[in-house]
């Protein structure tokens, strides 16, 4: 990845907590409401599913899609703010 947003960088800088799921970079109100419709409310539980599916890219972007309808650039965007965080904390 070449450049990343401003909203990704504040992520991956800081322990997660209980950051709700809209401050992950990719997440604006529409996809953080169908994920939050879902039962998908905190960073941490994208996170976890994230984690269940091995950290694949693939994988998570299409669950991605079909979970809350995220494009491409989200897609990219939610998963490379995940994997960096994970490389930072985990």
């Amino acid at each position: 990845m070449s450049s990343t947003s401003q909203k990704h960088r504040d992520f991956v800088a800081e322990p997660m907590g209980e950051k709700p799921v809209m401050a992950l970079a990719g997440i604006g109100e529409v996809l953080g409401r169908r994920l939050e419709e879902k039962g998908f409310d905190k960073a941490y539980v994208v996170l976890g599913q994230f984690l269940v599916l091995k950290k694949d890219e693939e994988l998570f972007r299409d669950w991605l899609k079909d979970t809350c309808g995220a494009n491409v650039k989200q897609q990219g965007d939610c998963f490379g703010c995940l994997k960096d965080w994970c490389d930072a904390f985990l």
